[in-house]
């Protein structure tokens, strides 16, 4: 388990596996329920939607395949299918977030106060509601920051040959990076860091955060761990800003 006196980072496989640990600890589970209860609700019935319409989108998507790549068929259909739930679970697991951000948040610094022996300044719904205001206006800046992005590597798809061989390849990439963004910014923001400096911070330690960010992404693939995935990851995150950040950037002790 993370402790306030981690020597040194560790790798995003392990803070990830952290993450499955943590989100069972004593006086951790009641604030793991919201939003557990929140992504059950919505990538349960989402991924329900989309299993019910891959037969019509698969063939449509290898449509666009040129005559000179068709005898690769049986090598880009699986491509296509995981791009589809790449950018299917991603998509979702983004509502997920905006509408329990409230709740990851709380969820980040009770672990975080249990990890490290420091008392939060607010705790509680009533602190949550008074910091709902920062909290949805932070879900935008990330909104902002994704959305430009995700729509040009989107037009790719639509460009035959490059759609069905690159473009999922990038999309992987940005959604590993993405996810990593997303859930360590839960701690972040409770410690009030400027969305800029955060990602700047996770710059630092690349690799250790996409590691994470992939592991991320391709449990939101799979059915029934994609359930659970959202506190699952916000404490993995929170152990990885514990042990990693912290030092540098908590504003409170």
């Amino acid at each position: 388990m993370v402790t306030p006196t981690s020597p040194a980072p560790r790798s995003g496989v392990y803070y990830f596996s952290q993450g499955w640990q943590l989100i069972g600890l004593p006086g951790i589970r009641r604030y793991v329920f919201l939003p557990l209860l929140v992504n059950v609700i919505l990538m349960g019935g989402a991924f329900w939607w989309l299993f019910s319409k891959l037969g019509e989108w698969i063939p449509a998507m290898m449509s666009h395949v040129p005559a000179w790549l068709q005898w690769l068929d049986y090598l880009l259909w699986p491509v296509v299918v995981i791009s589809i739930l790449l950018v299917f679970g991603y998509f979702f697991s983004t509502i997920a977030n905006i509408i329990a951000a409230p709740f990851t948040g709380l969820l980040a610094e009770q672990l975080e106060a249990r990890l490290t022996g420091a008392t939060p300044p607010d705790t509680g719904i009533l602190g949550m509601m008074k910091d709902l205001p920062r909290i949805m206006k932070r879900e935008w800046q990330k909104m902002a920051w994704y959305l430009p992005r995700a729509i040009a590597l989107l037009i790719l798809y639509f460009i035959p040959g490059i759609g069905q061989t690159v473009a999922p390849v990038l999309w992987f990439l940005f959604s590993a990076w993405m996810m990593a963004i997303q859930y360590c910014d839960y701690p972040f923001d409770n410690h009030k860091v400027p969305f800029k400096t955060m990602r700047l911070a996770l710059r630092t330690q690349k690799v250790m955060n996409m590691q994470f960010g992939a592991l991320t992404s391709l449990f939101t693939m799979i059915p029934v761990l994609n359930l659970v995935i959202l506190p699952v990851a916000t404490c993995g995150a929170t152990a990885m800003w514990v042990d990693c950040y912290r030092g540098k950037h908590a504003l409170w002790k």
